[in-house]
């Protein structure tokens, strides 16, 4: 089974989930490749409107895949360079989709994956999740999901997360504007159709163009 599956339905609802739950959906080179392929292949589909980010099993994800990281400190620079462009790319299309694009967090996000949530439209949090932006824990900056987080939570909100690596909860999170609403994990995918369906109905009295511009 794909590590990234898409499901698109006959009402023009697309569902990219992340399939790695046994590490906690880690995303790696390959994860990042699926999923830059599944954004542009639903960029290009006229017959979708909107997209729902999702993942299997408890946790949204772990960000970086630690073993991952590990191979890439062996890389040279020109290996390490193109990774870095990789991801870079992936972001750069989840944040300018011309669909509307939804993040379910049902469960931890941490590091990158906190990009992830950054990167879309509106994200519906359920109330036992918890975020973090790690990566100083193993002497790392959030360079370059930074941009995109910076934009969600403000200069201020990510000068701190950027150095103390708190975990921070739901609500704080809906405080600082990473995530739109907070919801008991029951009703989760029910607030998410609620919106899905809100915005599909949107989307099919108008769209003659693109929503989002930018490099």
């Amino acid at each position: 089974m794909s590590k990234v599956v898409t499901e698109i339905d006959e009402l023009g609802v697309a569902r990219v989930s992340i399939c790695n739950p046994d590490k906690h959906n880690a995303f790696d080179d390959e994860i990042i490749e699926l999923l830059a392929e599944a954004f542009t292949s639903i960029a290009s589909t006229q017959d979708v409107r909107v997209m729902v980010l999702a993942s299997e099993g408890k946790s949204f994800s772990a960000g970086a895949d630690l073993a991952w990281m590990q191979r890439m400190a062996e890389y040279s620079y020109t290996e390490n360079l193109r990774d870095s462009k990789a991801l870079a790319e992936m972001l750069r299309l989840l944040n300018f989709m011309p669909q509307p694009t939804i993040a379910r967090v049902q469960g931890a996000a941490f590091g990158g994956a906190v990009g992830l949530v950054s990167c879309c439209d509106m994200a519906i949090a359920a109330s036992a999740a918890t975020f973090s932006l790690s990566e100083v824990k193993i002497g790392l900056v959030p360079a370059t999901i930074s941009p995109y987080v910076i934009a969600a939570i403000g200069e201020r909100a990510a000068r701190r997360y950027f150095l103390t690596a708190e975990r921070f909860d739901a609500h704080r999170a809906m405080q600082i504007g990473l995530v739109n609403e907070v919801i008991d994990a029951e009703q989760l995918d029910t607030k998410v159709n609620q919106l899905v369906e809100s915005l599909a109905g949107q989307r099919s009295q108008c769209c003659d163009g693109s929503k989002k511009t930018g490099v």
